[in-house]
């Protein structure tokens, strides 16, 4: 489980970033409902730059008579948590040859900036702490997409979340989870060009190093994002109404020293809508994505809301 309330934005876009929270320490970790789930997250087949902005707003709450959370190696309770991420995603589709005109490579890096406000009750005190400050980048070296038809491809990549974050074991709030994530994700998407209907699909897995400040490891999670949407054409672009959802499950037990509560496996679903809208800005390609996702079906977390914009620009 991971130290705070930050998720960074990440790893979109194929790398997105930033915020909410989990069953592992501190309740949350480095995977981020909504940052992977629908055609604006995919592997671009041919050469291109991408430049993409995400912007994240979680606020989540812990009830007061649940479990206590572990958040850098303090035992807090009725926590109630708040952040803002804002980052930018650099995505290379560059030009090389992989032997097949279905297959390309691309690779990309998120720098993200949050903002968190997190209070909660440790032992008989009542706390509150603030920070802005980086948080953890990720990078994706490894970003494959395998193209069946001219509506259907398949994308497998590799994310690395860097303990580049602020972070202190005995604070509330921190930016950075203080361990490395390792997240192979694979993807299948449909994408209509005729008919418009967008079903999307990712399945992820996260493995955590331990937490060495607070001898604290998180077990490895599983989660799915999917988008079932409708696109059609308006103002000379395309726009898309559907809905997102996820779900996440934590396989692999807590462990280590500083895990006093011990597996705390963690568990969450979310729904939500999604709107979307591509078309062009000043000549350039522009794909915007606005979406809303509510936590259900929690364990050993925050529940809470995530507020996803997503704009990229093709270069």
């Amino acid at each position: 489980m991971k130290s705070k309330t930050s998720r960074i934005l990440s790893g979109l876009l194929v790398c997105s970033l930033s915020t909410a929270l989990r069953g592992e320490e501190g309740g949350s970790g480095h995977y981020l409902p909504g940052s992977m789930s629908s055609f604006i997250d995919a592997v671009p087949p041919k050469e291109t730059f991408i430049v993409r902005y995400n912007l994240l707003y979680y606020e989540g709450v812990r009830d007061i008579k649940s479990l206590p959370l572990p958040i850098a190696g303090l035992d807090a309770a009725g926590v109630n948590a708040s952040s803002w991420a804002n980052g930018l995603t650099f995505l290379w589709r560059p030009p090389v040859d992989l032997g097949s005109d279905r297959l390309s490579y691309a690779l990309s890096a998120t720098i993200p900036v949050v903002s968190m406000d997190v209070s909660a009750q440790v032992g008989p005190i009542n706390r509150s702490d603030s920070l802005d400050a980086l948080g953890d980048i990720v990078l994706m070296p490894l970003m494959f997409n395998y193209q069946f038809s001219e509506d259907l491809n398949a994308s497998a990549r590799l994310g690395i979340y860097a303990p580049t974050g602020d972070y202190e074991v005995g604070r509330l709030a921190n930016t950075g989870k203080n361990f490395w994530t390792f997240e192979p994700t694979v993807g299948l998407m449909y994408f209509g060009k005729e008919n418009g209907i967008e079903a999307s699909l990712f399945n992820g897995v996260s493995l955590n190093t331990e937490n060495e400040d607070t001898n604290y490891q998180s077990g490895a999670q599983f989660h799915v994002d999917g988008t079932l949407a409708q696109h059609f054409p308006i103002f000379g672009g395309f726009a898309g109404l559907g809905l997102n959802g996820y779900w996440y499950e934590q396989m692999v037990g807590d462990r280590g020293a500083g895990a006093f509560l011990g597996d705390f496996k963690g568990r969450t679903a979310g729904l939500g809508p999604v709107l979307s809208f591509a078309g062009k800005l000043g000549g350039l390609d522009m794909v915007t994505e606005l979406k809303w996702l509510h936590e259900m079906e929690t364990k050993n977390r925050l529940q809470g809301d995530y507020v996803w914009l997503k704009v990229v620009l093709k270069f």
